[in-house]
């Protein structure tokens, strides 16, 4: 099956295209993840979003509750059949046990890429808000401009306070007619400049631990219809007894 991605990410990454690389733990992933995906899909007009779980998180040193293997068939389902939406390995685990860091990834993938191609890096407020405590964070939306999700009740404010040191951002620009996001500018010490986007007002929850809180306290047996995983997550999570 691990074959199987990779050769679907050789395909995918060879095209002139409007890419978002979307990491994370997805443990499990839900209905938050895929909102926000398709909310960046229609206002950044991407061709793609690769839903990419994440190996090892090296702000997250205690790891993730289910396995790696597990969060990437959960992945591949919570997606199945929704357009544009493809599974990478392109976070898959270091050799080594070495943490994933998104910068180098998002190297790679410019190296897959075709020169006509442009790579986005989508991301919840959440961590858009730790940037400042990623490795190389300030480098990291010259890498792949940056498309942050709001969460609910979680208002950005003054953009600049939580930046990366040696970054400033310019004024919201003008939106064009029919955007349903805000551009703005970020700029390095050296004065290169690199766009950023804000998807606001997306009253959606990113953040998974309740969910693995409501799995345990149902001894791993959730009902279908959950308000935030699909049925073919919460069969998977049963049938594998995750996070009892």
């Amino acid at each position: 099956m691990v074959k199987h991605y990779h050769e679907h990410m050789s395909r995918t990454a060879v095209r002139g295209r409007r890419v978002a690389f979307f990491g994370g733990s997805f443990d499990p992933p839900h209905r938050g993840h895929l909102a926000v995906a398709r909310a960046a899909r229609a206002a950044l007009k991407l061709d793609e979003v690769l839903f990419a779980p994440v190996g090892a998180q090296p702000l997250k040193p205690q790891g993730s509750t289910a396995s790696f293997s597990d969060r990437l068939e959960m992945t591949r389902l919570a997606i199945a059949g929704e357009p544009g939406f493809s599974l990478s390995l392109a976070d898959a685990p270091v050799a080594g046990h070495l943490p994933n860091y998104t910068i180098d990834t998002l190297e790679r993938l410019h190296a897959q890429l075709r020169s006509d191609s442009t790579l986005f890096c989508l991301m919840g407020a959440d961590s858009f808000l730790g940037l400042r405590r990623w490795y190389r964070g300030a480098e990291l939306p010259f890498a792949a401009p940056l498309i942050v999700a709001s969460r609910p009740g979680q208002l950005l404010g003054d953009l600049a306070a939580v930046l990366p040191e040696g970054l400033s951002i310019d004024a919201e620009s003008a939106p064009a007619a029919g955007e349903d996001f805000r551009s703005y500018t970020l700029r390095n010490a050296s004065g290169a400049t690199t766009p950023f986007y804000l998807l606001p007002g997306l009253h959606v929850e990113i953040s998974a631990s309740q969910i693995r809180l409501q799995v345990h306290a149902a001894l791993g047996r959730l009902p279908g219809g959950h308000e935030l995983l699909s049925d073919t997550v919460c069969e998977y999570i049963a049938a594998h007894r995750l996070y009892r």
